[in-house]
């Protein structure tokens, strides 16, 4: 599911300063220690995408970040103001949009409704304007014509592109909705090589485009997304950030983490867990 926080009050990033700080963020479930005093800065118009085995912590980071789940230590930063809490405690800086692994869809709404769903209940726009907006974004995301169907009428790449419509929608007469980043939490994940292609592409054209948003945090496993949609890559495991660099550094570095990784080898520094 794609959502958008839309309590807060934005204002304009600020250059100077990362968008996204954390500093000393730990995080644990019982005694399972998933983050370990983990520092990350993701700078405006940058493209992260955050890799790393199963279970350690990519996608707690995205729901930290989007305020949908406290940390036990440390604090974030959202362009430069310190958070207090979850999302619903304060009132973001900037705009953050987030598209769940799952399409996670209302079934029970057409694709407009879905798309249209956070103008329907917070805006004053009219059901013209709103529907006006949402063509547009569909059209934006390669969907033209789709906004009568349901989602049991869509295929899952389709599903995927209604609710980056959905995680890009913003109300025109308060330009300060607009999000500013997207956290993305395995977008291509379930999808077959073509279908992933195409939400490589999209990725990166909305991030391009003026009516998208420039910058994003990605979770991903697969090689070809990770490869295609990555401006700087981060490597989590053991609750700590253990190498970053850039997608050309991959092939390059002598990380054995890394180096496992990306030859899918069962011997070396991570655990296979049976």
């Amino acid at each position: 599911m794609a959502v958008t926080t839309d309590n807060y009050k934005a204002t304009k990033p600020d250059s100077k300063m990362p968008l996204i700080e954390l500093r000393g963020v730990s995080k644990s479930f019982g005694s399972n220690v998933i983050l370990d005093r983990v520092n990350l800065r993701v700078e405006q118009g940058e493209a992260l995408v955050i890799i790393g085995p199963s279970g350690t912590g990519k996608s707690t980071i995205l729901r930290m970040i989007a305020g949908l789940l406290p940390i036990d230590e440390g604090s974030i930063y959202i362009n430069g103001q310190k958070r207090n809490g979850l999302i619903e405690d304060q009132d973001d800086p900037i705009g953050i949009s987030m598209v769940f692994q799952q399409a996670a869809l209302f079934d029970s709404l057409t694709v407009e409704q879905n798309v249209g769903f956070s103008l329907y209940q917070h805006s004053n726009l009219s059901r013209r304007k709103i529907k006006d907006l949402v063509d547009e974004k569909l059209e934006m995301v390669g969907l033209t014509g789709t906004g009568n169907r349901f989602p049991s009428e869509l295929s899952g790449g389709m599903r995927k592109r209604v609710s980056f419509a959905r995680a890009i929608m913003s109300n025109p007469e308060n330009p300060k909705s607009r999000p500013e980043i997207i956290l993305y939490d395995e977008p291509t994940a379930g999808l077959d090589p073509i279908a992933s292609t195409v939400i490589e592409d999209l990725v990166r054209d909305l991030q391009c485009t003026k009516r998208g948003c420039g910058t994003y945090i990605m979770v991903s496993h697969q090689d070809s997304t990770i490869r295609r949609t990555a401006d700087r890559v981060v490597f989590l495991y053991g609750g700590k950030i253990q190498w970053q660099g850039t997608v050309a550094e991959i092939d390059s570095t002598d990380n054995p983490l890394v180096r496992q990784f990306f030859s899918a080898s069962i011997e070396g520094p991570i655990r296979v867990i049976d």
